[in-house]
């Protein structure tokens, strides 16, 4: 996933993405600390995705906090 198209959701829908990617997250490791998968690649990416959201949505709230302090 790619930062500009993080940008095109709205909150709720980033928030549900991130909800999903914790859960495949939490999913993957296990699968990993038991022998069953060696997919570090994978959780390596779905990190850096889930970076990108944290960082999408902390953006939005200082604008928005910004936007309110000028009013």
């Amino acid at each position: 996933m790619k930062g500009l198209k993080v940008r095109d959701y709205d909150d709720t829908e980033l928030r549900r993405q991130l909800g999903d990617m914790e859960e495949q997250l939490f999913r993957l490791k296990f699968q990993m600390s038991i022998g069953q998968m060696d997919g570090l690649k994978k959780v390596r990416a779905m990190k850096k995705d889930r970076a990108r959201i944290y960082t999408v949505l902390r953006e939005r709230e200082l604008a928005s906090a910004k936007a309110g302090e000028k009013k």
